[in-house]
């Protein structure tokens, strides 16, 4: 048996309302895959929710609702570390000598603020435009050796190999530096109503163009139903059909067929019988999950144990690269 220590996976999602079908697929179907192979740290990124107005209770409430869905996902608190990051007071720390290692021009490039700032025009706040340096502290308190990240979030992990970088050189190898994670398998979800952008949980401009994990069966099925199409019949991929690329992209991710055998299944169907049977795929494949998280979410005590469990085990990590931080930039040591 070999003595190889296995890399350490960090992964994180803010509580800012229900996962997608784009985000469950795209993420957090993989991260129950990771177990396997690699030491990891599933987070819920709270901290990072309040660069938005939040409703305390509502906040609250989604934060213990991811614990919940994380749990009816698969992730296994008892071989990894499940937490809230707030519950970890090493992020708020770090995350401030952090900044005294960030440039202005790094977070002048970020394109996701720009972005954000343009959607919440009346609380462009100091919180939004740092946020890659909290998210960098995240990271690198614990050692992480791997991040999965989309393409929304590269920037973010470049920044923090940036950050560790230039803290390394100063003060010695305190930092391992994160490569990002491709999975072997990604679905990217596009919108239904809108297959050219990609299904986000933030996308509440039209309450068809989303499906969410936690939606009733009989929504799911008359989403996929009203799903834009085209004015073509033919069930196939191309780029001039990207909103039948996008339900056979759903298909195959949920039952685990391939593009060629997702095509061969609706071979002469109907527009209409191919999405009553992609809608009929994804319920049964949500139907378990969405039950596992009832019963999760009404078991208050348990979640309560994973999240105190899972704070204690992340602080005991954190604490240990934070104090090695502490004692290199010449914070007292008690």
């Amino acid at each position: 048996m070999s003595d190889e220590r296995r890399k350490i996976i960090y992964s994180a999602m803010q509580p800012s309302g229900v996962p997608s079908l784009g985000n469950y697929l795209g993420a957090l179907k993989n991260w129950k895959y990771l177990q396997d192979d690699y030491d990891c740290l599933f987070a819920v990124a709270n901290m990072h929710a309040l660069t938005v107005r939040q409703n305390p209770t509502e906040l609250r409430k989604r934060t213990r609702d991811l614990i919940a869905l994380f749990l009816a996902i698969g992730l296994d608190p008892e071989k990894h570390i499940i937490y809230v990051q707030s519950d970890v007071n090493a992020h708020a720390e770090i995350a401030w000598i952090l900044s005294c290692f960030t440039y202005m021009g790094e977070l002048n490039r970020m394109t996701q603020f720009k972005d954000k700032a343009s959607k919440h025009s009346d609380n462009i706040n100091a919180g939004l435009y740092t946020y890659p340096v909290l998210m960098a502290g995240d990271i690198l308190l614990y050692q992480s050796d791997l991040v999965p990240v989309g393409a929304d979030q590269k920037q973010h992990l470049e920044i923090c190999r940036d950050i560790a970088g230039r803290f390394n050189s100063i003060y010695g190898n305190v930092f391992k530096i994160p490569d990002p994670y491709i999975p072997k398998v990604g679905a990217r979800i596009m919108g239904l109503q809108n297959p050219e952008r990609k299904m986000s949980k933030s996308e509440s401009d039209n309450l068809n163009n989303v499906v969410y994990i936690l939606d009733e069966p009989n929504v799911i099925a008359n989403k996929i139903k009203r799903a834009v199409t085209d004015s073509d019949t033919e069930i196939r991929y191309g780029e001039d059909k990207p909103g039948i690329s996008n339900l056979l992209n759903i298909y195959c991710a949920v039952t685990d067929k391939t593009p060629d055998e997702a095509v061969n299944d609706f071979k002469g169907c109907g527009y209409g019988e191919f999405k009553k049977s992609v809608g009929e795929a994804v319920v049964e494949h949500m139907r378990p999950i969405q039950e596992s998280f009832k019963e999760y979410s009404s078991d208050k005590s348990y979640i309560d144990k994973v999240t105190k469990e899972g704070a204690q085990k992340a602080s005991y990590l954190a604490n240990k690269t934070l104090n090695k931080v502490k004692k290199k930039v010449g914070y007292p040591m008690n």
